[in-house]
């Protein structure tokens, strides 16, 4: 079975080290190919390195992560993209989903639940943090009522 290639694309070094580090060795299944400090790095490093699955933070200097998503799906409609962020505001969720993200995760996961998303998303599966998961479905539910 062949490694799922994961790109974290940060711009907090700390954050890409630490997540880095948490895959490297908790899981012999994923391989880190790749590390990006803003959104132009991720475009140009995922067309170098042909990640399987990029981890998108959101805010990134020279290019945020919604327009680097934007562009890494136009090139590469098939690479697999986790926002992995700070922000459960409903608009950025709306945002991402539209744009084609196959997953979108809150920091203040625990290292088990990025490792589920990863391995779900390789899969062919979205996944969704618990929190974001119901603000989709009540967003959903409430546009069924108009």
């Amino acid at each position: 079975m062949s490694k799922i290639r994961v790109l974290i694309a940060d711009d907090h070094a700390l954050v890409r080290e630490g997540i880095g580090a948490l895959l490297r060795l908790q899981q012999n299944d994923i391989e880190v190919v790749g590390e990006a400090s803003d959104g132009i790095e991720a475009i140009e490093k995922a067309a170098k390195l042909r990640p399987d699955i990029v981890l998108m933070d959101i805010s990134m200097p020279r290019l945020g992560g919604l327009e680097a998503t934007i562009e890494l799906k136009k090139s590469n409609p098939e690479i697999k993209i986790i926002v992995l962020t700070q922000y459960d505001d409903r608009e950025y969720i709306s945002r991402f989903l539209k744009a084609g993200v196959s997953g979108y995760l809150l920091k203040k996961a625990v290292g088990s639940e990025l490792i589920n998303a990863i391995k779900a998303v390789s899969r062919g599966e979205f996944y969704l943090f618990s929190a974001i998961a119901s603000e989709v479905v009540s967003g959903y539910i409430g546009r069924g009522k108009e």
